[in-house]
């Protein structure tokens, strides 16, 4: 048996409320929580301020190493610093999200930011939210959970995700974007979107978050 402390991985495509599942999952069990969307997102807005091309491998892995990113749990709620400087708005833009999937694919730089992801592995146990947290950074987690949604679905909660945050958005340029970007995910070479082979499928197209969350907590009960 595993002497690590226990991970729960909740992996899927932008737009089946992985975040808020997550984090609502976190606080019910006590638990850290790690969103690694953000540590990519940080990672392009900190480029992206350095001017560097999203293409300079080099240039994106020295910018990893000395990524100065921190996570402040408040309740449910993640509030995301790059230095002291709190980032939670500009992550939420198409244009970062753009830009991370962009520099995700690069073996160089997921090696450079796969150890601050495992850092988070602390007791009492933790909720990683991702896109291949159960298949490469917690591939021994023992709770792997794949959540999905129609892709309809997805632009509209989106939609009114960014709308909240006060973003001028529109849903057809949000589903042509969620669409290139799970292509791009899925296609890639290094760590592309799918479910882990022991990972529970979990469609939350027709499920309230606090449904998805209850159903989650009953397969950690019974595991």
């Amino acid at each position: 048996m595993s002497t690590l402390p226990p991970v729960l991985t909740i992996d899927g495509p932008g737009g089946a409320g992985k975040g808020t599942v997550s984090r609502v999952v976190a606080a019910r069990l006590g638990w850290h929580y790690l969103d690694s969307g953000a540590i990519y997102r940080a990672l392009a807005v900190a480029a992206l301020r350095r001017g560097l091309e999203l293409d300079d491998v080099e240039g994106l892995v020295e910018t990893a190493h000395d990524l100065p990113l921190s996570f402040q749990v408040e309740g449910t709620e993640c509030r995301v610093l790059l230095g002291a400087e709190e980032i939670g708005a500009e992550l939420q833009s198409e244009a970062t999200g753009a830009a991370a999937s962009r520099v995700a694919p690069y073996p160089a730089v997921r090696a450079a930011l796969l150890d601050k992801q495992r850092q988070f592995r602390q007791l009492p146990g933790l909720v990683a939210d991702g896109r291949d947290m159960g298949t490469v950074v917690f591939p021994d987690a023992p709770y792997k959970i794949y959540l999905t949604a129609s892709a309809e679905i997805r632009a509209r909660r989106r939609l009114i995700q960014l709308k909240e945050k006060g973003l001028d958005v529109n849903l057809p340029d949000l589903a042509k974007e969620l669409e290139e970007r799970d292509r791009r995910d899925s296609e890639r070479a290094v760590a592309p979107l799918k479910p882990a082979e022991d990972a529970l499928l979990l469609d939350s197209s027709d499920l309230s978050i606090e449904q998805v969350v209850e159903r989650i907590l009953a397969c950690l009960r019974t595991a």
